[in-house]
């Protein structure tokens, strides 16, 4: 392809490369979307398998408190673009959204495929062109190479913006490749690790094979400071779910600092201590003690049998602890994590290029004119539309940048 006067390319076609591409081609440019994969949208179309979380509800400023340390990098991007606008973009493309139960912001539709095709159809009436089957390699001098089925391809766009995603799920095409080029182009990028993913626990085999698959309902996980409520999944090597996924920061850390990471468990969050102690306090009788923590605490199966795992796991039997240390148990069940599940099965991850590399219109210092978004930036959110609001975002951010790029040159 012959360089064009004000054409722009992007690369990676996921909600940050599409939203960037469309934002530069209703401003009037010609724009060329490139992607590895055969079809574009594929990790967006997982993500909505089971409902498209696109944002959330919550006021900016517990809103904010979710990126953690990358907050004030990303506070003019997401001020730019905040959830109500995410919505009435959504809207505009005729997929009505709503507020769930839990704060969280769902398409009426629920699913990706209609929101993606619309969004296709307004694309093409933009006159975005997306080319699939083009791997990016890195650069040529100036020029972008890329690896496409009819051979190696140079391409020498007036700017170029970069959304490639980060590392997870790679079969869908955000296998974090970029990161070395970027490297041996003298920009500085994060190691790529895993972020919302499940912890691994050295279950015993008597556990593993009983409650494998089993989920924890209404707990609480606590690790330092930080707490998180909701549900949990038993797995044969560890523990997953959104309850563990809002924890991965701390864990991870954790993890890097002690090479472990005991969290602990609150099974009945929504009663305190000395009351869990009173109800076990009351005669057992001649039930068994699973029977009796059934009907005393409302306890299932799998919140038993975590107890009796630990218990033997201390060398104390369950049954020997009085009601006051058993209520303590109770209320806080250490688990201790030795590890994260593997970048490749988690939702989301952390590190990427760092902001200090980047001016503040999302532009490469090293390489002037290429410009980041998405999930190749230094940034980690909880799932609860957070991600996805943070790549829409920093797409029409880094697009943003790019017109007044052109502009100038």
């Amino acid at each position: 392809m012959q360089p064009t006067e004000k054409h722009v390319a992007v690369v990676g076609a996921g909600p940050s490369g599409l939203i960037a591409a469309e934002t530069l081609a209703a401003a009037g440019h010609r724009v060329v979307v490139y992607d590895r994969m055969p079809r574009v949208g594929r990790k967006l179309l997982l993500a909505g398998r089971g409902g498209l979380n696109l944002t959330h509800s919550e006021a900016m400023e517990r809103f904010m408190t979710r990126y953690r340390g990358a907050a004030p990098r990303l506070r003019e991007a997401i001020g730019a673009f905040p959830p109500d606008s995410l919505r009435a973009w959504c809207e505009g493309l005729g997929q009505e959204t709503f507020v769930g139960s839990s704060g969280r912001v769902f398409p009426r539709a629920m699913k990706t495929s209609p929101l993606l095709r619309a969004w296709l159809a307004r694309l093409a009436g933009l006159g975005v062109e997306i080319k699939t089957n083009h791997r990016w390699l890195g650069w040529d001098g100036e020029a972008l190479a890329f690896e496409t089925p009819g051979g190696r391809l140079l391409v020498e766009p007036s700017c170029t913006v970069l959304a490639l995603g980060g590392a997870s799920w790679p079969r869908l095409g955000s296998d974090g490749s970029w990161a070395p080029v970027l490297c041996e182009a003298g920009v500085k990028v994060a190691p790529l690790a895993p972020a919302n993913c499940g912890v691994r626990i050295a279950w015993s085999e008597i556990f593993s094979a009983r409650f494998a698959g089993t989920p924890l309902k209404r707990i609480a996980l606590s690790l330092g400071d930080e707490t998180s409520r909701g549900e949990a999944m038993i797995t044969a090597d560890g523990l997953e779910g959104g309850a563990v996924y809002a924890l991965s920061a701390p864990i991870r850390d954790a993890l890097q600092h002690r090479g472990e990471a005991t969290l602990a468990i609150d099974l009945r969050p929504d009663l305190t201590a000395d009351e869990i102690a009173a109800k076990l306090a009351k005669p057992r009788g001649k039930q068994s003690l699973a029977t009796y923590l059934r009907k005393a605490l409302n306890l299932d199966p799998v919140a038993i049998g975590l107890l009796q795992e630990q218990a033997h796991a201390g060398g104390t039997p369950l049954a020997s602890l009085a009601p006051d240390a058993l209520a303590r148990a109770v209320k806080a069940l250490p688990i201790t994590a030795a590890g994260l599940a593997p970048i490749e099965r988690a939702i989301s991850t952390a590190g990427g290029v760092t902001f200090d590399d980047l001016d503040d219109a999302f532009m490469l210092r090293a390489r002037p004119g290429t410009f980041i978004a998405g999930e190749m930036l230094d940034w980690e959110a909880p799932t609860g539309g957070y991600l996805l609001q943070a790549c829409f975002a920093t797409g029409r951010s880094a697009a943003n940048g790019a017109l007044t790029y052109l502009a100038r040159t």
